[in-house]
């Protein structure tokens, strides 16, 4: 009986510190994810306190491109969050099919690393 308790321990704590790895990626990709988050908050954030017309595309892409810059956790955070975010939009908000389709393509360029600039409309403060 003591053989086979000893073999039951030895196992899980041989199977414990086999799966450490996974369980640190699995918490940075939560911590990345969180990060993400945040980013994509702060772009949001940012965009509501510029409050200029025709800067929601450079605020998307910022958000998505801060958020992707963390990790695979970040993108995922980005696009979970982009996703609802048009969805809603879409849905409920009544802004339309193609500002829809305008949005998810800054969202992705961003996500994929494209430089969110390229959505930036002249005349929007530095600070952003």
């Amino acid at each position: 009986m003591r053989l086979w308790v000893c073999i039951a321990l030895l196992s899980t704590v041989l199977c414990a510190s086999a799966d450490r790895p996974a369980i640190v990626r699995a918490g940075q990709f939560v911590r990345d994810a969180a990060r993400g988050s945040w980013d994509m908050y702060r772009a949001y954030r940012d965009m509501r306190e510029a409050n200029y017309k025709g800067a929601d595309k450079y605020f998307h892409a910022r958000g998505n491109y801060d958020a992707a810059r963390r990790g695979p956790g970040g993108a995922w955070a980005a696009r979970v969050i982009s996703d609802a975010r048009e969805t809603w939009q879409g849905r409920v908000s009544g802004r339309g099919a193609e500002d829809t389709r305008l949005d998810q393509e800054a969202n992705a360029w961003g996500r994929n690393g494209g430089d969110p600039n390229r959505y930036r409309p002249k005349g929007l403060p530095r600070k952003y």
